[in-house]
Parts: structure tokens; sequence; C-alpha cells
């Protein structure tokens, strides 16, 4: 064919496999989503937008991705899919176009004592096989070097059939662990004080033990009492060096106990077991306030807070044994595996460079593979879980990120940028639920959900260009570059904290006077030292003993689908109070998790059905119709309504309701108040907590919170998971705060905070041990004036000087 030919030919109509360009999503009603349909194109970078409550969420966590692993799940056999969890499909009509979704959200990493970086990612594994190789002395398999595997070993006969024979064998085995024996893998080893468990001048009978939940005539308290080993009329400080340690220290032994068969063992024992053994965040706040008051930690002498054995730390590869390697910096430990060259592991060493390596990239170098995974923040947690998939050779793949951009200084933020734009580029579809300008500004494709929250919310305002977004006049178009101002004139403090010699983590001897009265922001990099500062030292030091801190940090709210904002806030004691007086009834009988409960559902308004391995039904209760209480109870009223119909109010709704009339209920009206400040007056008061935001869960925490009697508040990133008009409101929230007398101090990274500050206090220059240190003190207009840091150089770009 000539050359003419050709090119005067009619270009290849395109195959149909490339017209499945679009993901489309048709009739998603998902939480309070109404009726959505919006097509994403594919292999772009889409950017969902709107106020916290919005429905982002719900339509790229709930919808998307949801049904992308339900139908992942489904092409499983029936038998491998009962070990999964079960989902159920979406509220939507048509979804259609879906490729396989990678989920990279904000849960916070698993907060046992025993989790760490290294064990959280493959890191640990990798070290524990080179050690294993080419550690010297050798003293045995990866298993020996791991502080979460004991060294056992045991010996018996065995009895077996063989050729229809009883054959018996004598077998032994022994497995060399790297626990350490002492500490059992924690790193810290516990003393307890005994005048904290029990009264030794009361015996048993007069309720001598005082730990949480040993409540005289309760089961843990029956153990003790009528065990049989002591007398329960006798006071516990005349006991006999027997009785003592039977009632301390008793190894467990199986025992009828008032008719029963339990097993008892000795009270500290028990406690160990029972308390200590638990991750000490997740503990409710009376139980974590027992452990404070009763128990002192200490590192553990015998392996120095190494969580690993002697045999562990005596084999070493180049004059390092393992516990250096996973407490060096995690830069500094890619410098020196990439130092080693062995070619009898070189598969090995190419992949734990690559993970070292990732962990530099995304910026989170300054971690140390030994940094317990419960003390990580959750953009931390977050890019921990993005470095499986950095350097990826999968294409054509759904990536869904939760606010990447979470817990990230201004400078971190185009990093962050740079590896979203890098998947996309490799042929992947990327969704982003994002709040910060600087991401919304990359997006290929924007969908803008509101224009309210929650009832307000659920609709699509806007899908398009960025630019297109600037000009729409929605509420993210309209504050898209909003610029908040310097102060011109601060606060005068009415005093100052003192914090000197703080040494916790990588802060290099610091001292710095924290002024009172005014509202400061402590900024810097991540991984600077501010959390350090702030929990380590001040939070967790002697100045705050009579500063009276009241420290609202980033933890997640744990709570099932019984939990809501009414439950958690503590604002339904005073409503069944009130309910009850009202009506000459008990209190119990307006909960639905206690007497009040339909008996039907037990007060979940719904029934549940277990199909096996596939989704669970709910179906609303028939004998209360989702109302949770039994008909009797929705018979009182207290200001013409019933407590169903109070639980479905909003929180505005709610404020005017118990702010005056029969139903005025001044408790009960101080905690809404609360409520509708942080900006939650949309949220109904039974709405599951199970279906909040990241966002809208922190403010909720904020508000609880608020209640408490301080003199000194310490936020952490308070903006986290706010929009950009909601931050307006937040810092009105600050500013009252700190003019009813309140000292105020926030970690944060959001420009708009630190131009309304009175006082920064800049940790840097960098991350790490390339941090630690003060780099400056000041007003935030002293911060543009110098621009002598980051910080100064990124808040002078923002306010535009």
């Amino acid at each position: 064919m000539s050359k003419a030919t050709r090119t005067g030919s009619q270009p290849p109509a395109p195959h149909i496999a490339d017209s499945h360009d679009l993901i489309r999503v048709h009739g998603a009603r998902e939480n309070n989503l109404k009726d959505v349909s919006i097509e994403i194109p594919k292999r772009r970078l889409t950017v969902f937008t709107g106020v916290s409550g919005s429905g982002k969420s719900s339509l790229v966590f709930d919808t998307i991705a949801a049904d992308s692993q339900r139908l992942i799940n489904e092409t499983y056999s029936a038998f491998v899919q009962g070990f999964m969890p079960t989902l159920a499909r979406p509220e939507v009509d048509v979804l259609d176009g879906l490729t396989t979704a990678i989920i990279v959200d904000q849960q916070r990493l698993g907060a046992d004592p025993r989790s760490t970086v290294g064990t959280a990612t493959d890191a640990n594994a990798m070290l524990r096989i080179l050690f294993s190789r080419l550690g010297q002395p050798h003293i045995g398999s990866p298993k020996a070097f791991s502080f979460n595997v004991p060294s056992i070993s045991g010996a018996g006969a065995v009895t077996f059939e063989r050729s229809g024979k009883t054959v018996k064998e004598r077998r032994s085995f022994s497995i060399t662990g790297g626990m350490c024996p002492r500490c059992e893998g924690r790193g810290t080893v516990s003393d307890i004080d005994l005048s904290q468990l029990f009264d030794d001048s009361k015996s048993l009978a007069e309720g001598a033990i005082t730990i949480p939940g040993y409540t005289a005539g309760g089961w843990n308290y029956r153990l003790y009492s009528s065990s049989g080993f002591f007398d329960p009329d006798k006071p516990i400080r005349k006991y006999t060096k027997k009785e003592m340690h039977d009632f301390l220290h008793h190894e467990p032994v199986r025992m009828k106990i008032e008719g029963i068969n339990m097993t008892y063992e000795g009270l500290i024992l028990r406690v160990q077991k029972s308390i200590l053994a638990k991750d000490k965040e997740a503990m409710q706040p009376h139980i974590r306030a027992f452990v404070d008051r009763a128990i002192t930690f200490a590192t553990c002498p015998d392996c120095d807070g190494t969580r690993l054995s002697e045999g562990a730390r005596a084999s070493r590869i180049a004059g390092v044994n393992i516990a250096d390697a996973c407490a060096m910096q995690i830069s500094d430990l890619a410098n020196w595996v990439r130092g080693l060259d062995e070619p009898s592991v070189a598969p090995l060493l190419t992949s734990l460079r690559h993970t070292l390596d990732s962990f530099v990239e995304i910026g989170l170098g300054y971690l140390s593979l030994d940094r317990p995974s419960g003390t990580l923040s959750g953009g931390e947690a977050q890019r921990i879980k993005m470095i499986r998939h950095l350097g990826s050779s999968l294409t054509d793949v759904t990536y869904v990120f939760d606010e990447p951009t979470t817990g990230l200084h201004p400078h971190d933020i185009q990093r962050m940028n740079n590896l979203l734009l890098r998947l996309r580029d490799k042929g992947n579809t990327v969704l982003v639920v994002e709040h910060k300008p600087q991401t919304i500004a990359i997006a290929d494709h924007v969908v803008d959900l509101g224009p309210g929250a929650g009832p307000a919310g659920g609709t699509v305002c806007f899908e398009g260009t960025v630019e297109g977004l600037r000009a729409s006049g929605t509420v993210t178009g309209r504050h898209l570059d909003d610029r908040a101002a310097v102060k011109e004139t601060v606060r005068k403090p009415t005093g100052r904290l003192a914090i000197r010699g703080a040494r916790e983590h990588n802060l290099r001897d610091v001292d710095v006077d924290i002024p009172l009265g005014v509202l400061v922001v402590v900024t810097g990099v991540a991984g600077s030292g501010k959390s350090s500062l702030m929990y380590g030292s001040l939070v967790g030091g002697s100045a705050a003993a009579d500063a009276q801190v009241v420290s609202i940090d980033q933890g997640a709210i744990r709570g099932s689908r019984r939990s809501n904002p009414a439950t958690y806030s503590g604002l339904l004691d005073p409503i069944r109070k009130a309910f009850a007086k009202a009506n000459g009834v008990k209190p119990a009988l307006f909960s639905a998790n206690s007497e009040g409960a339909c008996p039907g559902c037990n007060g979940a308004g719904v029934v549940y059905t277990d199909l096996a391995m596939m989704a669970q039904v709910a179906t609303t209760c028939e004998e209360c119709e989702g109302k949770r209480y039994q008909a009797s109870v929705l018979e009182h009223h207290l200001g013409g309504r019933d407590i169903s119909e109070v639980l479905a109010m909003s929180v505005t709704e709610a404020e005017e309701f118990f702010g005056a009339g029969e139903a005025r209920t001044p408790a009960a009206h101080a905690v809404l108040d609360r409520l509708a400040d942080v900006g939650l007056g949309y949220l109904s008061l039974g709405q599951p907590l199970t279906t909040l935001s990241g966002g809208e869960r922190q403010r909720l925490k904020l508000a609880s919170r608020m209640a408490e009697k301080g003199g000194v508040y310490v936020l952490d990133e308070p903006t986290t998971g706010l929009h950009l008009a909601d931050v307006e409101q937040l810092l009105g929230l600050l500013d009252r705060l700190v003019d009813s007398g309140k000292s105020v101090i926030v970690i944060e990274h959001h420009p708009a905070v630190m131009a309304h500050a009175d006082w920064i206090i800049d940790l840097g220059p960098g991350a790490g041990h390339d941090g630690g240190r003060i780099v400056f003190e000041g007003t935030p207009a002293g911060l543009v004036a110098a621009r002598s840091t980051l910080t100064g150089e990124h808040l002078a770009a923002y306010v535009g000087a």
C-alpha cells in the first residue's frame, strides 16, 4: 500500500472496550444522599468537596468504594466469603464502570501495645529475615528476632493411629523467640500501688476492694469473698502471709464458687490480665483514671525498653543489632541498609530498601520502626497505608483517599500532591475527599456536594473544573480563595507556663514559656516535635498539674450503632431526668439501652438477620416502627413530645425546645449550646455515631470536652475535616474561649488559624532529628516579617505579604 493511500484512509473505529472511560453513579441514596447521579472520568484525579456532613464520604466510600469491594468479594467461593467482612449493596440504582478500589482511609492503626510502625508494615518482617540470615552469632529463624514470640519448649508422649495400630511416641519441641521474658515484649514493666487496689483496714465483707468493676455483690467481688481461702469478715491487714499470697498472687485454679465453676486467681494477676493487658488509650475514662492512680510504668531493666531477648540483642550485622536498627530514624536506617552488600540476600535487600525509601518519600522518614502505632496521628497512619501502594505495578485501579493532607504542614502538601499525580499518571483513577485549596487546585475534575450538611446536603452543587468551581457561587467556590489577614493587635498574656529541658522523643532540651490568657498556635512541619512538646511535656508534665489542662486530641470516638450525639455528649441524662420528673416515673424508662427498650429489637430500632457469607439484612422493627422504645414509654410526654420525637430533633430544634416553656431544661440547653457552637446544629440527637464523618466526630468530641473545668485547653488540629467555610466559625469559638478567661493552645497547620493567633511557637527546622528545636516565638506579624522559617514563608505567601 502506498504512503498516500495510508494517509488518506479513515482512522480505525475505536474498540468497544475503550468506551468504558466513566464511572457512572445513578440514584445514590446512601445516608443523606438525595438520589445523586454523576459521571466520574476514569484515569483522572477527581476531588470531592463540600462542607463537613454534606455527603462526600457517603458517595465516595459508602457507595463507590463499598460496592467495588463487595463485587470483588463475590468472586471468591462461599467458603472463603464466610471468613471475610460481609458488605451490603449500597442504596443506589446503577453503578457502572467500577474498577478495583484500594481504600486509604484515616482509620487509626491498631493501638495494641505490641503494635509498632515496623510490625504494621512489612519492614520488621524483612529485617527479621535479614538478621536470621546475616546476624552473628546466628541464633535461629526470624522468630528469634520477634518480640511477639516467646521462647518455649516441651516434651511428652503423643498417641496416634498408624496402619490400624495405636502407636505411642515421645516427642519434644522448642521454639526460640525474641520476646523479652520479663516484660513479655512490651518494653515496660508495671509497679502496682496496693493501696489503690484495696483498703486494708476493711474486710472483704465491708467492701475492701476499690478497683472499678469490683463492686461489692458483683461476680468479680464474690470470686474473692466466697473463695474460701480467707475469712471474708477479717480485715485484710490481719491476713497471714499465706492468706496474703492467696489473695494477691495465687496461680489460676478452677474451683466451684457459690455453685458456679469459675477460675480463681490472685488479685494482681487478675488486674494485669483484665486491665493492664489493654491499650490505655482505648480504656474508659474511669478505668484510665484508676490505671494512672494505681500503676506506674517503667522501662524494662532487662531489655532496656527494646522488647527483645538477650539473644536477639546479641546478634549483629556490621555492629548493629535489630533493636538498634528499629530505633534508628527511618531515613538513617535506609542509608544503613543501602550500605549492605550481600548477594545471598539481594532480593530481600532490594525490597527492604524500597520500603524504607517509600517512608522517606512520603514524608515519614522521621519515624522509627519501634514507634508504637497507637501514637501515630490519623494523617501519619494514612500515609503508612499508602506506602505499600507506592511503586505498585497495578494500573487501572481506583485509589480512594480520605483527606490525605490531614496533619500536613503547607510545605509537605506539595509532596503529597505529587504522589497523587504520580498514581494518576500511571493510568489509575484517583478519588480524593479533601478540603485543602492546595489539593483541590490540582484536580482534573471537581464534584462539590451540599449545599449544607446533614439533611440540608446530599445533592451535587457543581461538577466540572477548578476554574468552574471558583465561578460557580457554591459555598466551596466562594471560599476557595479565602485569605485571612494577620492580626494587627494581639491580646496581652496574663501569665506564663514554663517548660524546661523538654527531651521527649526528638526534642532537644527545649525551654519555652507558653503565654496564658491568649490564643497560642504551635506549628511546624510534620515530625518537628509539636505533639511531643504539648503532650509529652505540657499535658503529661508537672506544669499541667496546677494549670488544670484539658487536652482534646485526635483520638477516635469509639461508638456502636447504639451510640449517638445525645449519649456521647451526656445530653441524654438531663433529658431522661426531665421526662421522669414530668411524668413521675423512673429515668431508666427513657433509655433505649435499659428498661424502656422495645422487646422486639432490644432498643436497636432494627432487627438484623444473619445470612452467613451474604450481607446481613437489617429491617425496621415492626413492634416499635424503628422508634426503639416500648409503646408504654411513648405515652409519656414533655412539652407535648415523646422521647423518640425529641431524639429525632436536630440540635438547633432541640436548643429552642429545651430553652423555654414547659420543656425548659438548663442542663440540656447548656450541652446543646456547645454542640451548636462547634457547628453541629444540623445533627439529629439520635443519629448513630457510626454514620458521622471524621470531622463531625472530632467536633462532637470538642463540644463534650469543653464542659470540663479547666484553665488551659490544648487542641490537636481542630480544623481536621473542616470545610473552608467552617474555619471562620471555629476561630470564633476559640476567641470566645479566650475571652471567657481560658488559655487556648492549638497544634495547627492551617494558615488561617496561624494568622488569627496572638502568639506562635514554631518548631523545626525539619522533622525527626532535624527538628526538635524552637525556631520562632512571637506574633504572627513577626513570623511573616522575619520569613526565617518554612512556616513563615508559607504564612507570608498565604496572607499576600
